[in-house]
């Protein structure tokens, strides 16, 4: 009741004063307040403020010294003094006394090197009882030193007119202090002779009067110091010039604003120099400036600098003969001013308030708060916030007095003060006035209404407590249940402190709000008041409320620095954070690359760590989170750091060479891959050289454009050239020679170009789009194209194109009108025949689709946007395994295709596998683009639209291309090995083809060894056919361990291999095999029959079938007669044979000689055998080495030998004679136990005969091979002639090639071609008639290796690619009796393909045959 009263009172006087009581202001301007009302409801703010402060001071001992201050309030302030922060005691001082205006006094200052107690800071103290205290600013009084001399004028000689220098270098402190004397009298000085602050004298344009003895003096107080007296003596002019040189040069200086610089030069010479000077290298005007100053001898003084004038000072001196500089620096430092001064604050207890400071100067100033003479520490209710400015949370009545910013840098100090009142509760706050130069300001108060007051909020209660903030609610109170008007102000405190601080509800009729920025663990009391429109209600109970316990994690580990250290890697350092209550146990460091969003780390247990690995030349991004037992603490701010730059990693890519002419070929290139540069690339290295002189290599090192133009070429000369990238750090690596050759002749200009090949128009309804091909003679030289036309005659317009253009539209023509159009090439010497074409435009009512490519028609009403033409000749051209360059032209340009709008185009491509593969996009503004990131040997569809404004045209028709092969980037698959059933020597592998083929499999390797860890070239090898996913190895050791790999080959080279896979062989061989199952079906060493399919019915031999299951023994008595009849229809065939083939001619004989090869080790196939094509890749046993060939356009690519390492000792040797051939043969189906011990892996490699392998996509070729020899071996034995045939397999594995076979028309017959007399044939199948070929099986070995007895003799066998030459299918000769057609086929055969020489060797051959089937009917 009683703050009504007091508010209805008020507004009372309120009223009052507006109906023309004395005007209150003047008083308070008259009185030097700024009081309002009568009776201090509102206590006005009392001005207190220093008039004079004191200064800093140089003395001198003994002296006396006056440190000025002067403070004004309208009760006399009490004036105190501190020294270095602590009151004096003047009372009892008898050498310091207070004057009457408060300044300080002190008499006879004391100086000693040990007792100084007159020198330091002082400070004045203005106190006014019961309103408070303000401080001045420090000032330093310094009190020089003891007179001595760091450098005495020397005796030295001057030319007349030149200048001279006496040195004398004193304290800085005591420079004031020197005088100098000449001959012991005071030198006068003047603009001749001057004395530079440090204290030496300089005495220009010298006269005779100048020479005498010159000493300095120190007048300090006390006793004059003299230095030494040194001559000075005065010489004639000199006759000879003499060299300019400086005798006193300026040094850099610092000085405050207001001051004074001198910058000394002194040169001499003769002819005696002129001085100037600049200032950061503009001339500077000394005549007649009010500031600058030219002294003697050319010195320059600046007086009053200002903060314009810092920079580079250079003075000249200039004789005509020589000119010689010197320069120094001025900087200049600026002491502490205010932008912005703390303003007076009226507040209320519990409130926030700010005080507000803003300082400059130079060094930036430091700001600290002092509270009536005391210093602010700052706390929880007394903080610094935004640098400067002072923050006092929850007023309480003992905050109230004067608050000073003080503002310091190196230079100087400066106050600013403000007064803060605290207002009681029932008492409004003044709105101020703007803030102006005049003490005496107006408060104005609003109004107050007279009404009842709300009474305490109900249920006080925290719903939610956090570590630092609490939520309150309530409910409205009694006497206001609707409570939609009242607002609410909740005041808290720390418990046990009286200090409190208020936070307001937002808007009217909230009943709840959040306390924030609390301290952890900490009691709060809080209590609500309900305010209305007459004012502040009653207030609710108070609450206690705890606040949750913060678990005290690590904060961010200081000073965190990131360095590179090579070019990928960077080491990072940090320091120890503040832990609170747990120790540090380990560091996660973090890192990542810029311009990505993944996020890599790494455990650190100490304070360092480099991270390998990195990306050269590549921006990353480094931040620390130490971990303690609670868990991550603050992470630090990202430093960022690029590591550093190296040489390119990869070449450039898509180098294309363009022949200018006979002596010149143009170079174009892009950059490499992105994220490949290491560095910033500086330029580019070609290399070219002549493709006939290797050897012979320029180099051309250009700049960082894409091109280069190479001059200076022989006509007619094939050039290689290949170019690298460069860095700062060294060359990159080049790309692969790419050739060209140049014109033998350059292009003909002596006659005009021939007519072009063709012309197309295309009418529309205004335009006609006109499309041709250069002419066919491409020799003579075409500078463009012209193009005329007009209704019924060519020769109304005519337009001229650039050579390169071959589209153009010709626009703003008439509609349903006949134009007749002619072209014609021309060049410097004329224009050559024309082309006519003639075409009628479409009438405006043609509503066909050409309307869509209606531009610019000015009879149509065309709608808004219009459809644009779509770009026409979109070309695909593929550059590389995952590049393509997509070109296109545009017919609605103008003439050279130049694009001068804001047009763009939108290229999009996908694949067709899978099928629902979506569009990719990309936008460009030329006319090609470049897509890149496809993959390898993937077909892909482009097509392109153009974009103009709002106008875009419909997709362009679609281009195609397909990506160029890349070598297989991962190995097989699902390799498994399994052992064959019946025969536990034998095992079946099986794979799938890997999944990044990237082309089509030419081949597989299989490689195997009992050792997982030998080195590769220590594992046998198995080739096999790229159409075939399984494969038997046979005759391997039982109960042993062996190790499987798979590589895949494409035409580009060769894959990686497959993890290896492990398989044990059987203990023991099944009981249901034959003693000689092993040897039986082998009718040679090494060979191995056809996988021929189910259809397929075994020889009566017992041998084995393809499946390796055994077959019954018929009768050995009708086995004897079908051998008997075999043998003789044999022989009488044989006999035919010989008697045709000795009719062959010469030359014939000379053509097959020059296909064979001989078994000692010569594979090669001579250059002009045309019909002969080898495989991609020969494995033989002296090396085992790889070495792919890719597909080549030439017929007879080269061969290259891949020998795989044998042991000669392991090899039989083969005698001369066919009887011991024969007998070897029979023995080796008998077997020796001498030989059976030598059943190791160890045995089956050294015994690998050379071996050829097919990996290119042709159809394979079955070669079966020669036995193994010795060099010892003579020559005539060794010399055999295979023609190679083409081997279809009968399972039709090698149909998707059918098209590059003249024979693919008749169904696939497996047919084998004995290459030497001592080797067996694999036995064919015929096929039904009605097979079909099904691709979706699984493809079987074309060989199935048999497992002879001996080891010695086992030779595996291979197929060999397609050699070129198509020939009918070839029968081979079996066991059985053949019918008559098929006794003609293999007739005819052997006559197109046995010479006379070799039919003795075919006789032999098959004589050995008989007797081996006689020993295996006997047996």
């Amino acid at each position: 009741m009683a703050a009504g009263r007091a508010r209805r009172l008020l507004g009372s006087l309120w009223i009052a004063l507006l109906l023309g009581q004395p005007d209150p202001a003047g008083a308070a301007a008259r009185s030097g307040s700024q009081s309002l009302l009568t009776g201090s409801l509102v206590r006005t703010f009392t001005p207190l403020y220093f008039l004079v402060e004191p200064t800093d001071v140089l003395s001198v001992r003994g002296a006396s010294v006056v440190m000025n201050c002067s403070a004004y309030c309208e009760t006399a302030p009490k004036i105190e003094w501190k020294k270095d922060g602590t009151f004096l005691n003047l009372v009892s001082d008898d050498r310091r006394q207070l004057l009457p205006d408060g300044s300080l006094l002190i008499n006879s200052v004391v100086h000693s090197k040990h007792n100084k107690p007159d020198e330091g800071y002082y400070q004045c103290v203005a106190t006014v009882e019961s309103l408070g205290t303000i401080v001045s600013r420090t000032a330093k009084l310094t009190v020089a030193g003891l007179p001595r001399f760091s450098s005495q004028p020397e005796a030295s000689s001057v030319p007349k007119g030149s200048s001279a220098i006496l040195n004398c270098e004193v304290n800085a402190d005591l420079a004031p202090f020197v005088r100098w004397e000449q001959d012991r009298q005071p030198v006068l000085l003047d603009e001749r002779v001057y004395k530079l602050p440090s204290g030496a004298l300089i005495v220009s344009n010298a006269t005779d009067t100048d020479g005498g003895l010159y000493r300095c003096v120190i007048e300090s107080g006390g006793t004059p110091k003299y230095s030494d007296e040194a001559e000075l003596k005065v010489l004639p002019d000199p006759e000879e010039p003499q060299d300019l040189m400086f005798v006193r040069q300026p040094s850099s200086l610092t000085k405050l604003t207001g001051q004074s610089a001198v910058f000394p030069c002194v040169a001499v010479g003769f002819p005696v120099p002129y001085i100037r000077w600049t200032r950061n290298e503009e001339e500077l005007i000394t005549e007649g400036s009010g500031r600058f100053l030219l002294l003697a001898g050319g010195s320059l003084e600046i007086s009053e600098v200002t903060e314009q004038d810092a920079g580079t000072y250079t003075c000249i001196a200039d004789n005509g003969n020589d000119t010689i500089e010197a320069q120094a620096e001025l900087t200049v430092q600026v002491p502490p001013e205010f932008l912005k001064r703390p303003a007076n604050i009226y507040a209320h207890e519990s409130m926030d308030i700010v005080f507000e400071c803003e300082v400059t100067g130079k060094p930036t100033p430091t700001v600290k708060w002092v509270k009536n003479g005391d210093m602010v520490i700052p706390s929880d209710y007394f903080k610094i916030i935004k640098e400067h400015n002072l923050q006092v949370l929850g007023l309480v009545k003992s905050d109230e007095g004067f608050y000073q910013c003080i503002a310091e840098n190196d230079v100087g100090n400066a106050q600013a003060g403000a007064q803060l009142i605290i207002l009681d509760l029932d008492v409004a706050i003044p709105t101020l006035p703007p803030t102006s130069l005049t003490s005496a300001t107006n408060d104005h108060l609003a109004p107050a209404t007279t009404g009842p007051l709300p009474s305490a909020p109900r249920d006080v209660v925290a719903t939610l407590v956090s570590t630092r903030f609490i939520r309150l609610t309530w409910r409205t109170p009694v006497s206001d249940p609707q409570g939609d008007n009242l607002t609410y102000s909740i005041f808290y405190t720390k418990e046990g402190i009286n200090r409190e601080r208020v936070e307001n509800t937002s808007r009217p009729g909230e009943t709840q709000v959040m306390i924030q920025n609390l301290m952890p663990e900490t009691v709060y009391v809080f209590r609500v008041v309900a305010q209305n429109k007459h004012g502040p209600g009653e207030s609710s109970a108070p609450l206690k409320v705890a606040t949750q316990p913060e678990v005290q994690l690590p904060g961010p580990a200081p000073n965190i620095r990131a360095s590179a250290t090579s070019p990928t890697s960077v080491t990072v350092t940090w320091e120890t954070p503040l832990s609170g209550n747990g120790e540090i146990q380990n560091y996660k460091l973090y890192y990542m690359e810029k311009g990505q969003d993944t996020e890599q780390d790494v455990d650190v247990a100490g304070l360092s760590y480099t991270i390998n690995g990195l990306k050269k030349y590549t921006e990353y991004s480094f931040r620390v989170v130490a971990y303690n037992k609670h868990g991550p603490g603050v992470s630090t701010q990202d430093v960022v750091v690029r590591t550093l730059s190296d040489v390119p990693s990869a070449p450039p890519q898509n180098l294309t060479l363009e022949v200018r002419n006979s002596k010149s070929i143009m170079l174009h290139w892009q950059p490499p891959p992105a994220g490949t540069h290491s560095g910033q690339i500086t330029g580019y290295k070609i290399r070219y050289r002549k493709v006939s002189r290797k050897s012979d290599v320029t180099e051309s090192i250009g700049g960082t454009q894409l091109y280069q133009l190479i001059e200076g070429l022989e006509r007619g000369t094939e050039y290689s050239f290949r170019v690298a990238a460069l860095t700062v750090n060294g060359t990159g690596p080049a790309t692969d020679w790419v050739s060209a050759e140049t014109f033998e002749s350059d292009l003909d200009e002596t006659r005009v170009p021939e007519v072009p090949s063709s012309l197309h128009v295309r009418p529309l309804v205004t335009s006609i789009v006109v499309s041709w091909t250069p002419p066919e003679n491409q020799n003579i030289v075409v500078r463009g194209y012209a193009i005329g036309y007009g209704i019924g005659s060519p020769h109304a317009q005519t337009i001229k194109v650039d050579y390169k253009q071959r589209y153009y539209t010709i626009e703003n023509l008439d509609p349903s009108s006949h134009y007749v159009i002619t072209l014609k090439a021309f060049n410097n010497v004329g224009e050559g025949i024309p082309l006519y074409e003639s075409a009628v435009t479409r009438p405006h009512s043609d509503t066909s689709e050409v309307d869509l490519f209606v531009i610019n028609a000015p009879y149509t009403p065309v709608p808004d946007p219009s459809p644009m033409m779509p770009p026409v000749g979109v070309q695909a051209s593929i550059l590389s395994h995952d590049t393509i360059r997509i070109t296109w032209a545009d017919n609605s340009l103008p003439k050279n295709q130049k694009i001068t709008d804001a047009r763009y185009y939108t290229v999009r491509w996908k694949t067709n596998i899978p099928a629902n593969t979506k569009y990719k996009t990309a936008n460009a503004t030329t006319l090609s683009y470049l897509v890149t990131g496809l993959k390898p040997n993937t077909l892909y569809e482009f097509s392109v639209m153009v974009t103009k404004g709002r106008r875009s045209s419909t997709w362009s028709m679609t281009a195609h291309g397909t990506t160029f092969e890349l070598v297989p980037t991962s190995p097989p698959k699902d390799v498994t090995v399994v052992s064959k059933e019946g025969k536990p020597r034998t095992i079946i592998v099986n794979w799938q083809p890997p999944s990044e083929a990237n082309g089509k499999i030419t081949g597989y390797i299989i490689y195997y060894s009992t050792d997982v860890n030998a080195e590769i070239h220590d594992w046998v090898i198995e080739p096999v056919v790229g159409n075939r996913l399984t494969h038997q190895i046979q005759e391997l050791t039982l109960d042993t361990p062996y190790y499987f790999k798979i590589q895949a080959r494409n035409s580009k080279g060769m894959g990686p291999m497959s993890e290896a896979v492990q398989f044990r062989t059987p203990k023991a061989e099944s009981s249901d095999k034959m003693p000689n199952d092993q040897a039986s079906g082998s009718a040679g060493k090494g060979s191995r029959p056809v996988d021929i399919g189910a259809d397929y019915k075994p020889p009566l031999g017992g041998s084995n079938s393809p499946h390796g299951s055994p077959t019954s023994p018929l009768d050995s008595n009708m086995l004897l007669v079908i051998i008997v009849s075999v043998g003789v229809i044999t022989i009488v065939i044989v006999v035919i044979v010989a008697v045709f083939c000795t009719r062959r001619t010469t030359s014939h004989q000379k053509k097959k000689r020059a296909a064979c090869k001989s078994v000692n080790g010569s594979h090669k196939y001579k250059g002009n055998s045309k019909d002969v094509k080898p495989p991609d890749l020969w494995i033989h046993h002296e090396r085992l080495e790889l070495k792919p060939i890719d597909k080549s356009p030439d017929p007879n690519p080269i061969m290259t030998d891949t020998p795989i390492p044998r042991n000669s000792q392991d090899i039989t040797p083969v005698d001369n004679s066919m009887d011991s051939n024969i007998h070897q043969r029979r023995n080796s189906y008998r077997g020796h136990e001498s030989e059976d011990s030598m059943s190791t892996l160890a045995g089956r490699r050294g015994m690998r005969p050379k071996m050829m392998m097919p990996f290119d996509s042709q159809p394979p070729q079955q070669s079966v091979r020669n036995t193994p020899s010795t060099d010892t071996m003579p020559a005539s034995s060794s010399q055999t002639c295979a023609d190679h045939q083409d081997l279809e397999s009968t399972t039709g594995s090698y149909l998707a090639n059918a098209q590059e076979e003249d024979s693919a028309q008749n169904l696939p017959t497996a047919h084998v071609r004995p290459s030497h007399p001592l080797k067996s044939f694999a036995v064919p199948a015929v096929p039904p008639a009605g097979s079909a070929y099904d691709p979706a099986l699984p493809s079987t070995p074309l060989l199935t290796q048999q497992a002879p007895a001996h080891p010695v003799h086992s030779v595996k066998t291979a197929s060999i690619g397609t050699l070129g030459r198509t020939r009918p299918p070839m029968p081979v000769v079996v066991p059985s009796a053949p019918d008559v057609q098929e006794t003609t086929r293999m007739l005819e055969d052997s006559e197109s393909n046995y010479e006379p020489d070799e039919l003795t060797k075919e006789m032999a051959h098959l004589e050995g045959l008989m007797k081996d089937l006689n020993a295996i009917t006997t047996a």
